[in-house]
């Protein structure tokens, strides 16, 4: 299990004062306003910690100012990158509730052993999420409801799943 928990995209500069616009992946952005430092990075392996100046909540995007980001060519730097915040900020996730980040990389098969692939990444959809299994027969869209995935073994690093219709 990863030790950081992916929180968000940093989208673009917001101003010239070096704010940046975040796509929040928390279910509640406010967990932010509690929090005094974030870790940003390409992937959960270089991330660097910045402390929060100010955060304003926009629905699902974060406008965040940090300290040492102070113009339009520092935030620009940004754009692209990943926030994480580390594991224990987080109260563990319930029965058959996932983080994101133990979903994806998940290896992906159904009950009769055939390999769909690999989760490569999620689509909220509102209702229920869509985990995206990229393999060998090509991208597999796997709605995140129990008709269709029958066990997520995070230990193992496995899901099995029924194999959805084609249309």
């Amino acid at each position: 299990m990863k030790n950081l928990i992916t929180i968000g995209k940093i989208i673009k500069p917001s101003g010239l004062k070096g704010r940046v616009k975040v796509l929040s992946y928390l279910t509640s952005p406010r967990i932010l306003e509690e929090q005094s430092r974030v870790l940003i990075g390409t992937d959960e392996n270089d991330p660097v910690a910045y402390v929060i100046k100010e955060v304003s909540i926009k629905g699902k995007f974060c406008l965040l100012s940090l300290r040492g980001i102070d113009g339009v060519e520092e935030s620009e730097c940004l754009k692209g990158k990943f926030m994480y915040l580390p594991r224990e900020v987080f109260d563990a996730p319930g029965e058959d509730e996932y983080f994101w980040d133990d979903i994806i990389g998940l290896e992906v098969v159904t009950e009769e052993g055939e390999k769909l692939g690999v989760v490569t990444s999620i689509i909220p959809t509102g209702s229920n999420d869509v985990y995206v299994c990229e393999g060998p027969g090509g991208e597999v869209l796997l709605p995140a409801v129990e008709d269709f995935i029958k066990k997520i073994d995070v230990n193992k690093g496995i899901m099995i799943a029924e194999r959805p219709e084609e249309i």
